[in-house]
């Protein structure tokens, strides 16, 4: 990772990879966010919209449709990513605490440093405008209309790491604001594994 050379060693080899979750209600800025955070190289970037639609063009998935194949398949992947020491940014809703353990759980079994992000906005004016002028970026993707969001399930992100309003916050800012989360991380982690002066008796 280029900005984040905490989770690297002196010869630049990954030491320990960074898992960051950006999730948030759709309209919120995620995708923005997110390429900020990813147009350096960084960050192998998983998009969850991606792979659901993936899925349905796929003509496979049966009357149930995607439901939580997406998320299976973003978990497996990040795993195997991570695995091979790179940094990973996955963008999803992320709104239930089911899917939140699991991306916990994939940071656990590759031993990843974990960051999670939540995005939201406080302005309901201002959200449902962004709701319902925005455009997909991938073919064939319906978005989700006011109501359905509003009315979706979405739990209360306990232990989320950081939280930004998207109203007030410019996406430039708000990636700053990862970043800078994400060196904070890294020097704890480096501070945990320094040896200990114990003192001489």
């Amino acid at each position: 990772m280029r900005e984040l050379s905490i989770f690297a060693d002196e010869s630049g080899s990954a030491t320990q990879p960074l898992l960051i979750i950006l999730g948030g209600l759709p309209a919120t800025g995620k995708t923005t966010v997110a390429h900020e955070l990813i147009h350096d190289g960084g960050f192998a970037y998983l998009r969850i919209d991606t792979i659901e639609q993936a899925l349905r063009d796929s003509g496979e998935m049966g009357e149930r449709g995607v439901e939580g194949a997406g998320y299976a398949v973003g978990y497996a992947v990040a795993r195997d990513l991570l695995r091979s020491g790179n940094n990973v940014l996955a963008e999803c809703v992320n709104p239930i605490e089911l899917t939140r353990e699991a991306w916990r759980a994939v940071a656990r079994s590759t031993r990843a440093e974990l960051l999670e992000v939540e995005l939201y906005c406080a302005d309901p004016e201002l959200h449902q405008a962004r709701a319902e002028h925005r455009t997909s970026d991938i073919p064939g993707l319906e978005l989700p209309d006011w109501h359905a969001i509003t009315t979706r399930e979405y739990d209360q992100w306990h232990g989320v790491d950081l939280r930004i309003d998207t109203a007030r916050i410019g996406p430039p800012h708000a990636a700053a604001l990862i970043r800078a989360r994400a060196a904070d991380k890294e020097r704890l982690v480096k501070e945990a594994r320094e040896p200990r002066d114990g003192g001489g008796v």
